[in-house]
């Protein structure tokens, strides 16, 4: 079986789905049938402005959030209904190895960041009926949708704190990203995306671990052997007996549609490639809220687009993880950045009737 272990329900429930139908995409494709998988927490109040959307992030899927919602948290399910939303491709929602023969495997259509947001966008408005969210929040690809959030619906998203990711994806980090599809593709058990099962593949997704030991992690990190903030004992055990297990169980294909439109997320598309025209089109309050110690996303290349936002800030993140940072290993030192900034982007008033 593809991916069975990583993806089965009792990994990452619960979870429930939500039908979309057809779903056209940006790129002249279409998804039959396509599927949503969704957690909630909360209640959904009366007025139904109490909502927080969390978008997942690259590999990850909605219990990868359950470390960042709770009693007496930013997002605390006693005040808010919040809603994580597991993106197109990453083997809970609609993938290529859980979709229609007619699109699975090799086969999979090419999926944009702005597909995932214009899917999420239905689910909400027609199983929910909301029409205003009093947050948007997400890590690394999910702060690449939150960008898209903000700019797609200005009047919807009443706040927004992107972590550790950007509106528009660099060239240096196009580059990072093609290296992880490297290692997977170069693998002669790759055939093409139509392997029958992951060990096939197995040399590739052990390389595409080994490149995310070395870039999601820090020199320092390394250094000071902060493995143990993963549970582990040893630097060989952070990477043999965790990063390489860890990838060994997801789909490949899963990962190569991910990390596609991970390259291509550009908010500026929405503007024909203006990008000061598409953030200064925010009407959020917003957060950049990126990590000090990212290599994939640096806050020397947050700013420069914070900087467009007319109601913005700059809250950088310290950790010496880096982008695996946002896995929250450093516990209280981390989370406590990270609640302390949402609690103060929560209780800014933006409206009459958003919940502060």
């Amino acid at each position: 079986m593809i991916g069975n272990q990583f993806y089965s329900q009792e990994n990452h429930g619960p979870y429930e789905i939500y039908e979309l139908g057809d779903f056209e995409l940006e790129e002249g494709g279409r998804i039959p049938d396509c599927k949503l998988a969704y957690a909630t927490h909360g209640e959904l109040n009366e007025e139904k402005n109490n909502v927080i959307l969390i978008p997942t992030w690259f590999s990850g899927t909605s219990k990868d959030y359950e470390t960042y919602i709770g009693e007496g948290r930013a997002l605390d399910p006693a005040n808010y209904f919040i809603i994580v939303i597991n993106q197109i491709g990453n083997g809970l929602s609609s993938s290529p190895h859980n979709s229609a023969d007619s699109i699975r495997m090799s086969d999979f259509p090419k999926v944009r960041i702005g597909d995932d947001v214009r899917a999420q966008h239905q689910l909400i408005t027609e199983k929910f009926g909301i029409k205003e969210l009093a947050l948007v929040v997400g890590g690394s690809m999910g702060a690449q949708q939150t960008y898209e959030w903000a700019v797609r619906f200005p009047d919807m998203v009443k706040r927004a704190a992107p972590i550790a990711g950007t509106a528009k994806n660099t060239i240096h980090d196009f580059l990072f990203t093609q290296t992880l599809m490297d290692a997977i593709t170069s693998d002669p058990g790759w055939n093409g995306g139509n392997y029958t099962s992951n060990t096939e593949v197995a040399d590739g997704l052990k390389r595409h671990a080994d490149i995310w030991a070395v870039m999601g992690f820090t020199p320092e990190f390394f250094k000071q052997e902060k493995w143990v903030l993963f549970g582990v004992e040893t630097a060989e055990e952070l990477v043999q007996g965790f990063l390489e297990p860890f990838f060994q169980m997801m789909d490949p294909n899963a990962l190569l549609t991910m990390a596609w439109k991970w390259q291509r997320g550009d908010v500026s598309r929405l503007t024909e490639g203006n990008l000061e025209k598409a953030l200064g089109s925010i009407k959020a309050k917003m957060y950049v809220m990126p990590i000090d110690t990212d290599m994939f996303f640096p806050p020397s290349d947050c700013e420069p687009e914070q900087k467009l936002i007319s109601n913005s800030e700059l809250r950088v993140i310290n950790s010496i993880a880096g982008h695996f940072g946002l896995f929250g290993g450093e516990g209280e030192a981390y989370h406590s950045q990270i609640d302390g900034h949402l609690k103060d982007l929560l209780a800014v008033s933006v409206e009459e009737g958003v919940l502060e």
